[in-house]
């Protein structure tokens, strides 16, 4: 088992810049602004050859009663739990506030091991901004700066020492494939087969505006509450990156922050919230696009599914709350649906209540087939007979005098699905046409939940002058 260091402490203090530090990325939002983080993040650090698991807690205030201050205290406790070591971080600038001492008699009481970081020193003395901590009673303070790295290494090299020795990883046979064949000029060159490598877990992104029930859908799939789920817009911040196994599969959900409609993103956070969860659709294999049965489809949600469609991403409506919406409601929400959201109509739709666990096996279901269908084995001759039948069907149109010709067709890429057609003048081919065809592929290979792209490369022309061939790429 790797060792497990909790970074606790209230806010402001820099958990958040030294979690990126030790997981050596930039998972966690950081930024001036008390309070950033609000639920417990997880990430694997590095120490040399060590490794262990961090995780990033909110500002804690334990005394906190009500609200979202006490949903981010729990979050806290639940991190204490499950952690070995803990790693307190307070603020060398501000020194010792009733706060920490509040924190430190709680982190005495639950038995783990402690840590007392002092960040924010660089540029100061030691020994001089570490003495008034010592009247916290939890062991010597250390002087560090998250943000410049300054004696983080020896600090968590002394945390690890403590742990038991962790076993090497068993080597692992590289399955790299060989360089494929460069492509033969012509359409007679044989061309490489694809083969669409599926990871071995699912990363599946939970989207939607706030308030639409994301956070209270993650923890209904994770069987516990590892996000905050608060009846308050924004309540999510960060995109929160969550292993789990249902049915014996292995996936990870991404929490991701309610993106708001432009006019309100004038916060320098919520700007941030918005660049995390485009990250996380690009990172995805599959998005969960959620909208709220009681409140129809707006032009925002169009947006968005708009962004998730130009990013590729396989996709799954869930209309949440299914419960709460009256019959007038759902039948609204329903023509939504299919009126607005029209450009994304390869997504299979489904109905669920976060709050009363419903339709949750339904999800993970059509979740599973988009996944399915985004990495598909589109063989060769499978892709050019299906053209072939296309061709059959509809011509592509005449561009002047010019008709452009569609020779063969092979696989060049998943996630989404890429076909690359060969053929003559393709760059004379209608936009119409081109999604008359990803539509034909689609249909013809039965992807349910992804789109298509296509790759368009018009052989050359040997009798056309040095030039003028007429190849584009696109």
């Amino acid at each position: 088992m790797l060792p497990t260091i909790a970074l606790v402490g209230r806010p402001n203090v820099g958990k958040s810049t030294l979690f990126n530090r030790l997981t050596r990325s930039r998972n966690a939002l950081v930024a001036d602004f008390p309070g950033l983080t609000r639920d417990r993040q997880y990430g694997q650090g590095h120490m040399g050859d060590r490794k262990f698991v961090v995780i990033d807690t909110g500002g804690f205030e334990p005394i906190a009663k009500e609200g979202i201050l006490k949903e981010m205290a729990r979050q806290t406790l639940q991190a204490l739990d499950e952690a070995d070591v803990v790693i307190f971080l307070v603020d060398g600038r501000a020194g010792v506030t009733p706060q920490d001492a509040r924190i430190a008699d709680l982190l005495r009481k639950r038995g783990r091991s402690i840590y007392l970081a002092v960040n924010k020193t660089e540029g100061m003395n030691d020994a001089r901004v570490t003495a008034e901590f010592y009247e916290l009673g939890i062991g010597d303070p250390y002087a560090i700066s998250a943000t410049q790295g300054d004696r983080v290494s020896a600090l968590i090299e002394m945390v690890l020492e403590e742990q038991a020795p962790v076993a090497p990883e068993p080597e692992t046979v590289s399955t790299e494939k060989q360089p494929a064949k460069t492509l033969a000029e012509g359409i007679d060159a044989e061309e490489p087969e694809f083969q669409p490598e599926p990871p071995p877990r699912t990363k599946i992104a939970v989207v939607g505006h706030p308030n639409v029930g994301k956070s209270t859908l993650v923890n209904a799939l994770l069987g516990e509450e590892r996000v905050i789920a608060f009846d308050q817009p924004g309540t999510t911040r960060d995109s929160i990156y969550l292993d789990f196994t249902y049915k014996k599969r292995d996936y990870t959900l991404i929490d991701t922050a309610g993106i708001r409609k432009r006019g309100k993103t004038t916060e320098a956070i919520e700007k941030f919230s918005v660049i995390k969860t485009l990250q996380a659709i690009e990172d995805a294999n599959v998005v969960i696009f959620v909208v709220d049965a009681t409140a129809g489809i707006s032009d925002h949600d169009v947006q968005l599914a708009s962004f998730i469609q130009d990013a590729g991403r396989a996709l799954v409506i869930c209309i949440n709350k299914w419960d709460a919406a009256d019959s007038d409601a759902r039948k609204i929400i329903n023509d939504d649906v299919t009126r607005k959201l029209y450009f994304v109509d390869y997504a299979e739709t489904v109905t669920t209540s976060a709050t009363a666990k419903q339709g949750l096996d339904k999800i993970m279901a059509t979740a599973n087939r988009a996944h399915a269908a985004a990495f598909k084995k589109l063989p060769t001759p499978k892709l050019t007979r299906a053209l072939q039948e296309a061709m059959v069907k509809q011509q592509p149109p005449r561009a002047g005098t010019i008709r452009p010709k569609l020779r063969y067709a092979h696989q060049g890429g998943s996630n989404p699905p890429v076909v690359v057609i060969h053929g003559t003048s393709l760059n004379k081919l209608s936009d119409m046409y081109t999604r008359y065809l990803e539509r034909f592929f689609l249909d013809y290979f039965e992807l349910k939940g992804t789109p298509v792209r296509l790759e368009l490369r018009t052989g050359h022309n040997p009798y056309a002058e040095d030039g003028k061939s007429g190849r584009r790429k696109r």
